[in-house]
């Protein structure tokens, strides 16, 4: 089974990116950032989405968004399906943080269930079978408009219509230039049909730990 190491943010200003995630998210590992000047402009085919167990934890995360300096995008709210809001971060990702629950169940916390990457598909059929010829393995499918696949690791990753996704998000579709993102998984190197990059995970050489 493939194993999603982290996702990999390119933006302008590292430094500040990085105190984004650690304030508003208290993500470290699951999701690095590297520098890039790539151009880009407008939604940039891709949300990243929180899961968490109840909604404090939901208007926890979602206010030290704020606090940092997140735009909102949609606000907290309940709806059939639970209750959620979106933020757009500095450096332009848009971040979903949500619960299929109605209530709380306990204490207030900030513990975050899933990390879950959406990557915004021309044709998710043939997004899918890309996928599938590169090794990975599908958990749940939903025609040509949805499909979450079987990985380890501390991302999960979904293919959504490009139009859909927006939408879900609430952002308009227009968008040109770099998804300024990269996976980092053991599947190998790879772009995939709607232009993602995939990377090989990397050592502790390269990421300056010792080895």
């Amino acid at each position: 089974m493939t194993t999603l190491h982290s996702v990999v943010l390119e933006v302008a200003d590292g430094a500040s990116a990085e105190r984004f995630l650690a304030e508003a998210f208290g993500l470290t590992e699951q999701v690095r950032v590297r520098e890039s000047s790539a151009e880009t402009a407008g939604f940039r085919d891709f949300t990243l989405s929180l899961t968490v167990a109840q909604p404090s934890t939901v208007s926890s995360l979602f206010e030290t968004a704020v606090d940092a300096g997140a735009t909102v995008v949609k606000p907290v709210t309940k709806s059939l399906w639970g209750y959620g809001g979106v933020v757009q971060a500095p450096d332009g990702t848009i971040w979903k943080v949500a619960t299929s629950a109605k209530k709380d169940t306990g204490p207030a916390t900030r513990e975050i269930d899933s990390v879950v990457l959406l990557l915004g598909c021309s044709d998710v059929a043939v997004s899918k079978k890309f996928y599938l010829d590169h090794g990975l393995s599908v958990a749940r499918s939903f025609g040509r408009k949805y499909v979450e696949f079987a990985t380890t690791g501390p991302i999960k990753l979904g293919l959504y219509g490009r139009k859909a996704l927006a939408k879900d998000a609430g952002v308009p579709v227009d968008g040109s230039g770099s998804h300024r993102i990269a996976v980092s998984a053991d599947a190998g190197t790879f772009v995939d049909p709607d232009g993602f990059v995939w990377e090989p995970v990397p050592s502790a050489v390269d990421e300056g730990l010792p080895a």
